[in-house]
């Protein structure tokens, strides 16, 4: 959906083992939000989307996509060290994939 709009809060840490919550919201209502994981050096990587059964190639469930509204959530439970990383939002439209990753 190329009128949509998509923001992102700052970036955000949590300490070893705990909990956080990365959040964006959208105008665009028709589709899932599907989230994504970007390590320094490499390409982006599905990790999970809101409503879906499976999460991305490698994704632990400690990972886990959550919608309300037109508000996204991606919380990380018991986090680790290599779970540091870029995380971006967008439309999840039964695989079918579009996106523009924004700076951060």
């Amino acid at each position: 959906d190329g009128q949509s709009t998509w923001t992102q809060p700052p970036s955000s840490s949590v300490s070893p083992g705990g909990t956080i919550t990365v959040s964006c919201t959208t105008t665009q209502s028709s589709y899932r939000i599907g989230w994504y994981q970007q390590k320094a050096g490499e390409g982006p990587r599905f990790v999970h989307c809101s409503g879906c059964n499976n999460r991305g190639e490698g994704i632990p469930d400690r990972f886990t996509a959550t919608r309300s509204g037109n508000t996204g959530s991606l919380a990380i439970t018991n986090a680790q060290a290599e779970d540091e990383a870029d995380y971006y939002c967008g439309s999840w439209n039964n695989g079918a994939i579009a996106y523009v990753f924004g700076g951060g």
